[in-house]
Parts: C-alpha cells; sequence; structure tokens
C-alpha cells in the first residue's frame, strides 16, 4: 500500500478484466505509437492480455481509491540480469497528478525486491510528459554507445534511461 497524503494506492497484479479499461486510455493513434509502439488504434483488449503470455512479463495496475487509474509492465531478463519498466500508462482523467511518477517508482520497487539492480525504460523521443516523468522517478539518460546499439534494432530511436543508484530512494 502506498500513501499519498489521504490517498490509499495499490500496486496490484495486472488481470485480464483491466485490459476492457486499459485499451481506451491512448487517446490517439500517435499516443499509441509512443506508448507501445504498435500501430493499430485502439489497441484491442486481446492485444493487452496477449502480452501477459510471456512468462518474463509482469504487469501491474496502480488503483487509487479502489479505481484502477495506471498500467506498466516489469520485463525480466534473467540471461542479462536486468529488468525494463515498460508500457507505463495512466489513465487519461488522472493525468498531470503524479500518478506516473508513483507508477514508476512502484514498479522499480517491484524490480529491486526481486533482486535486479539494473533497471533500464525506453521513451519514444516525442515523449516529453513520459522524459520528465521517468527523470523525476530517478532515471537518467544511459550512455550515447549504449543507446546507440540498442537502437540498431528499433523502428525508432529511443530514449533509452536507466536507474540512477546514486539518486535518493534508489
Amino acid at each position: 500500500m502506498i500513501m499519498d497524503g489521504s490517498t490509499r494506492m495499490d500496486l496490484l497484479p495486472f488481470a485480464d478484466a483491466h485490459a476492457v479499461m486499459v485499451v481506451g486510455w491512448p487517446t490517439s493513434a500517435s499516443e499509441v505509437v509512443m506508448w507501445c509502439g504498435r500501430k493499430e488504434f485502439p489497441v484491442s483488449a486481446q492485444t493487452i492480455t496477449d502480452w501477459q503470455r510471456d512468462d518474463d512479463v509482469q504487469a501491474h495496475v496502480l488503483v487509487e481509491d479502489e479505481k484502477v487509474v495506471g498500467y506498466g509492465e516489469l520485463w525480466f531478463d534473467a540471461e542479462e540480469d536486468e529488468v525494463e519498466l515498460a508500457r507505463i500508462i495512466v489513465a487519461p482523467g488522472n493525468r498531470g497528478k503524479g500518478l506516473g511518477r508513483v507508477l514508476v517508482r512502484e514498479l522499480l520497487a517491484q524490480a529491486l525486491g526481486a533482486g535486479y539492480s539494473d533497471v533500464f525504460m525506453r521513451v519514444h523521443p516525442d515523449n516529453e510528459t513520459a522524459l520528465r516523468c521517468y527523470r523525476g522517478a530517478g532515471f537518467v539518460p544511459v550512455g550515447a554507445d549504449l543507446a546507440e546499439s540498442w537502437n540498431a534494432a528499433q523502428p525508432v530511436n529511443y530514449v533509452w534511461l536507466q536507474r540512477d543508484a546514486e539518486a535518493p530512494g534508489s
């Protein structure tokens, strides 16, 4: 449980029933691209539930006072001993309230609690709001050489971020 003033928030495991809600959160085709890199709009509930079929993916929802307000995934890579935070989105009516930062910090806590200290994120280069959020949650850009090598197989040159181990609370 996360307490923020008088508000109660919980990070809970994703259930297939949450997909119906999450599919309505991206408000445009361009937002879908920035959120999950897909070209379809809207994204289907089946697509979101299918993402959960990968054993290395753990999806979570952020619940505020019993209302689902955020969604995000942890992509575990045991071979590389790292985790990527992915497909993070906050419900449109709840944006701009710091919930994205809460969600990212809670997902980071899950990754660290699972024993992973190398935690990364990729962000669409046009998603300035997300970049501000993630930097505020304790993430910093990876080195240019590493970003270049990771972007070689990507559809766009993502901004790659990593957990700042020097940041307070990391």
